[in-house]
């Protein structure tokens, strides 16, 4: 008889082409996983993936059932929301997914005041360029820095966070002042790896250092700060880093050109909303932000590493 369980180890291999990672997403052991999949193909007939040397692909049956062995999973999950919803208990594991700037300064100390007040909750907050997925129960609270897109979720703006132009005196003092009218020819730029960029932020210093080399791409908005500081060249930091450094950083301010800015959005599953341990952790990280909003959107002025 087919263990529909085994789809789900499945499908984690077909998205992860490796049976490692899907241990590591499935937590369980290697072994489990291909043995898991050995008992559907087995019970099905049929090889369902095939291993290359890019790793594990679908065969034209495992092609076949893709579809429906998803929508199985959706059912599944949908089961899952249903009665973790209904759990009228305090106690219990709330995820919160974020980007890394945001984790770090907002949501860490956020959540170190919610546990001393509520200890029974476990929370696991996790920094990541990827985003999560909801409705996969793979966080339970996301904040992204663009809007959300599916109708099972319920998402909100909580807040805005600026950005802005910094390098190191001692970069500015060895290339000069960067000419924004000529494109910042012969400037040197620090900017995100492709898909870990906000793309308005990536728009916004493409077309302000058009003529620009980019010396180092890189996911993670610290290391962005730390070559900064290092003098490897000209990067767009969250104002809330790039301001707190400004005896190490000039901030640069493009004449003419404003400020850019990004909406800083929450959400959760809308079947997970009332349930009482993410709702105060819900309460909770709208409170912070609210708190930090001048911390994050700071008004602009001549303060902050720039000489008067």
């Amino acid at each position: 008889m087919l263990d529909w369980d085994d789809l789900r180890f499945f499908l984690a291999i077909a998205r992860l082409r490796s049976l490692s990672a899907a241990a590591r997403e499935l937590r369980v052991t290697q072994s489990t996983v291909g043995r898991r999949l050995a008992s559907l193909e087995s019970g099905l007939r049929a090889r369902l993936l095939h291993r290359t040397p890019e790793g594990y692909v679908p065969t034209l049956a495992g092609e076949a059932i893709m579809g429906q062995a998803e929508r199985v999973e959706a059912e599944m999950r949908a089961v899952e929301r249903t009665v973790g919803g209904r759990d009228a208990q305090l106690e219990g594991v709330v995820r919160v997914t974020a980007v890394e700037t945001l984790a770090s300064h907002v949501l860490a100390p956020c959540i170190a005041a919610l546990q001393a007040g509520s200890p029974e909750v476990a929370l696991e907050l996790v920094a990541d360029v990827r985003h999560l997925s909801l409705s996969m129960r793979e966080a339970d609270i996301a904040v992204r820095l663009a809007p959300f897109e599916g109708h099972d979720l319920v998402a909100r703006r909580i807040g805005t966070l600026s950005y802005a132009l910094y390098a190191s005196p001692a970069y500015l003092e060895r290339q000069g002042e960067p000419d924004f009218a000529a494109g910042c020819a012969g400037h040197r730029l620090v900017a995100g790896l492709d898909g870990a960029e906000v793309p308005q932020v990536a728009g916004w210093l493409a077309e302000l250092a058009a003529r620009a080399t980019v010396a180092l791409r890189t996911d993670s908005p610290e290391a962005q700060l730390r070559a900064a500081l290092c003098g490897a060249g000209i990067a767009c930091l969250a104002r809330l880093r790039g301001d707190a450094f400004a005896a190490q950083l000039r901030r640069i301010e493009p004449p003419g050109v404003p400020v850019t800015a990004v909406g800083i959005w929450l959400a959760v599953h809308k079947d997970n909303r009332r349930t009482p341990r993410i709702r105060l952790v819900l309460d909770a990280v709208v409170a912070a932000f609210r708190d930090q909003a001048a911390l994050l959107d700071p008004p602009l002025s001549r303060d902050a590493g720039n000489p008067d």
